[in-house]
Order: structure tokens, then sequence, then C-alpha cells
């Protein structure tokens, strides 16, 4: 005799601390199809809601395409604009120094400059002083006051931007992908789980794979929101199951993380137009506000040892060095002038464009954040669809199979009060799960069924994730 002919005969010999069972085999036949039917539309529910999270991030992916294509163009304008920059930069380098004043002036230039860098060298540096400051001469005496005067390192600081920014891009990209590679996996294991139960559904979806029909109460999350907040409640049972898939943690500490790189991004380039720190370089700004934290002294020390046209940052730490930004060469070489003008036309434009990428950078990461947020919704609801994929209807080729349903026998305390009832339950191919129902909800109430097909449903999930 096989399974599904023996479980009838075991609800009959049951018995729990005294209870009986009063549920004949066939009205338990009759509880397990309808019981089955509230799993298979928990089933198309949850199917329907994890096709969703593909439309979902299908729509994401026309937009990641058009931010792309943004940040390439913003990116190949910020290019054009440093090679203009550093053709001006080259062509003045090239020419004489047009007055005796800056002469003058850078005479007195370099040695505040070597001092200053060399005091904030030996009182955060442990070792190569006396290798630094001999580099750090050797320099100044080959610069020229132009190097003061076209504010050079602004150029430096807008391509340790951009190493930056492409940092940050990369990482972006790749928790994109992530988020688009889990998403992919749960509806493809969840179209297995279609396949592997479709025949069992009481109504089949007819065209179901393909036809993905958004469900329009779905309010997408780039139309301004923070988080879209309207998802609907497709599911009848409540549900605290925790997802495989967590989205959002891929961006949420990635957002707290790079959000004060944006916003020092911005204020530096806002002061004055210039950049007085580069989010890779802590160098200029922390030494003009104080001493770098001690977290930052080594790559501070490090980069003044690489690189001695880094102490021209400090020339606002010396009069005669600021003095040099105010040379007028237009009445001795307008040539120079115009060169100088160019000069900054350009950077001006290149910081332009290295704002306009961040802020696209942060429209990126901002929808991301609104969407994950959506998909994570979505997955807590729906994502347990995608384990059933391996999956087996038990034996009568239903999703739940009611075994026993076992009354106890009055409380001789308080006859009154009615007893609670214990359902015994096989849902797909699980072990059988032991529930309990209020006893005064009887078995032939419609409330009964909805209550043993939602607690066989969370007590599922739960061992899965367990």
């Amino acid at each position: 005799m096989g399974l599904a002919a023996l479980l009838p005969l075991l609800g009959l010999l049951v018995f729990w601390e005294g209870g009986h069972c009063d549920v004949p085999p066939n009205e338990l036949q009759e509880l397990s199809k309808t019981g089955s039917q509230l799993i298979d539309t928990e089933l198309e529910n949850a199917i329907r809601g994890i096709q969703q999270m593909k439309i979902l991030m299908e729509q994401t992916s026309n937009d990641h395409r058009e931010i792309l294509n943004s940040l390439e163009d913003t990116k190949r304008q910020k290019e054009e604009a440093l090679l203009v920059a550093k053709e001006a930069e080259k062509e003045l380098s090239e020419k004489e120094v047009c007055n005796e004043t800056m002469l003058a002036l850078w005479e007195e230039c370099k040695p505040c400059l070597k001092q200053t860098c060399m005091r904030f060298y030996t009182r955060t540096c442990h070792s190569g002083a006396g290798l630094v400051g001999r580099q750090l001469e050797d320099f100044l005496n080959h610069s020229s006051p132009f190097s003061i005067w076209v504010n050079g390192e602004r150029v430096d600081s807008l391509m340790d931007a951009d190493d930056e920014q492409s940092r940050r891009l990369d990482d972006l990209e790749e928790r994109y992908g992530l988020v688009e590679d889990g998403v992919d996996d749960l509806f493809q294991e969840s179209m297995q789980t279609y396949d592997q139960l479709a025949p069992f559904f009481r109504s089949p979806f007819s065209g179901f794979r393909d036809t993905w029909a958004p469900i329009r109460s779905i309010h997408l999350p780039f139309a301004g929101s923070r988080v879209a907040r309207n998802v609907p409640a497709f599911s009848l049972f409540p549900n605290n199951f925790r997802p495989h898939h967590d989205f959002h943690q891929l961006f949420q500490p990635f957002y707290d993380m790079t959000q004060q790189l944006f916003e020092q991004a911005q204020r530096a380039m806002e002061r004055d137009g210039q950049w007085l720190d580069g989010s890779r370089g802590p160098f200029l700004g922390r030494f003009l506000t104080g001493t770098p934290a001690p977290n930052d002294n080594r790559m501070v020390c490090r980069e003044i040892r690489r690189n001695s046209a880094g102490c021209l940052r400090m020339k606002e730490k010396c009069e005669k060095c600021q003095a040099i930004l105010d040379v007028d060469c237009s009445q001795t070489d307008p040539d120079q002038s115009l060169l100088r003008e160019r000069f900054e036309d350009a950077v001006r434009l290149a910081e332009r464009f290295t704002r306009r990428y961040d802020e696209i950078l942060k429209m990126f990461q901002e929808e991301m954040l609104n969407t994950t947020a959506v998909l994570d919704q979505l997955n807590q609801q729906f994502g347990w669809v995608s384990r059933l994929a391996n999956t087996t209807l038990n034996n009568n080729g239903r999703p739940l199979q009611v075994i026993t349903v076992v009354t106890k026998s009055p409380n001789p305390e308080d006859p009154s009060k009615p007893s609670d009832t214990q359902v015994t339950v096989q849902l797909f191919d699980s072990k059988s799960l032991s529930l309990v129902v209020p006893g005064d909800i009887p078995w032939d109430d419609p409330r009964f069924m909805e209550l043993v097909a939602g607690q066989a449903l969370r007590e599922y999930k739960a061992n899965e994730v367990e």
C-alpha cells in the first residue's frame, strides 16, 4: 500500500494526550485540496513578484546605460579641457619671465616655500628630511615663477580627482553587477520552480513565461522618491523570511562611505574656483587647516618624497608667493597674459566637468540605493520561491497534504473553553509539520485552512533558512 493511501488511515489512528480525531479521510482530502489552492496562490504571487524584480532590473539597466554614456561624454570633455590647459602651461614654461617684479618675488618666494615645506615635513615625518630638502632645493632652482603664476597644481589635483572618480565608478559597477546577477539568479530559479510545479497548479498561468506585464501599483524609484514605499502586499500570509540575497546592503554602506568624498570634493572645487585638495591628496587641505590625521601621515610623507612639486601647494603660507599671482604681464608680454587666461579658462572648464562627473556618479549611486531598497522589499516577500527549484510534491500531487486533525479533550477545569486543534501536514517534500489552530475555529470553517496553510508556509521557509 502506498504512502498516499496510508496517510488517511494514519489520521484515524493518531491520538494526542487524550485527544480524538473527528475528521474522516475524505474530509482530510478536501482540507488538503483547499490548503493546496492557498499555497498555489502564494506560489503564483511569489513567481510574479520575482518577475517584477526582473522587470525592475531591466528598467534600471536602461538608466544604467544612459548614465554610463553621460559619464563617458563628461570624461571626454574634461580631458579635452585639460589638454588645452596643459598646452597653454607648456607654452608659458617656454617663455621668459615677463618682468623683474616677478623674478624678485620668486627669489623671495623660494626660501619661504622651502622653509615652510621642510618645517611641515620634519614635524610630520620620521626620516629623510635631508634628502627631501636637497630634492626640494634642486626643484625650486630649476623652476620658474610661472609654476606659481599659472597655478599648475590645479591640473595635478584634477588628475588625482580623475583617478578617484575612476575607482568609485569601478566599485559602483562591481556592486551593480552583483545586484544584476543576484536578480537574474532569483529569476532563473523561480522559472525552474514554475517548470517543476506548473503541472500541479490549480490554474497554470496562460503564457506566463512570455508575458511580463508589470504590476501597475509598483512605483519605480527613479521618479524622485527616496525609497519607493508602495510595493503591493501580494502575500496572503505574514512573512518574516530573511532572503539569501541582501541587495540593499551592497549599496547602503558604500553610499555612507562615499558621501563625504562627494561633499569634500564639491567644497574644494567651489572655494575661489580652485581645487585646494584632491580626494586622493590630503596633503594641502589638511596642511592649510592643521596637522594631518595620524593615519594620513605616511601618505603625506610619501607624497612629498616622491614629488617636490607638492610643496608649491603651500604658496598660501608665503606672502611673496601669493603676490606672484597678482603680477600683470599684459604690458610687457600680452601673449603671456593671454596664455594664462586660456589656461585658467580651460582649468575652470575641466573643474566644471569634474563636478558634473561627480554629480552623475552620485545620481547613479542614489538610484541604485533606491532600486536595491525596492528589490529587497520584493525579495523578502517573494524570494523564498526560488528555493523550490529542485523541490518535489508529495505523493498525492499537491503542495499541501493534511495528515491528521486532532482535537484535544476539553479541560475539566474549564469545560466551556474550546480546546486547541493540532494539525499535522506535509508541505512539498518537507518532513511532517505539527501546527496548532485555536479551538474556537472549527475545522470546517474557511479560516481553519487559511491559518494552517499560513503557518505551514512560514515554518517551511524558516526551516529552509536554517
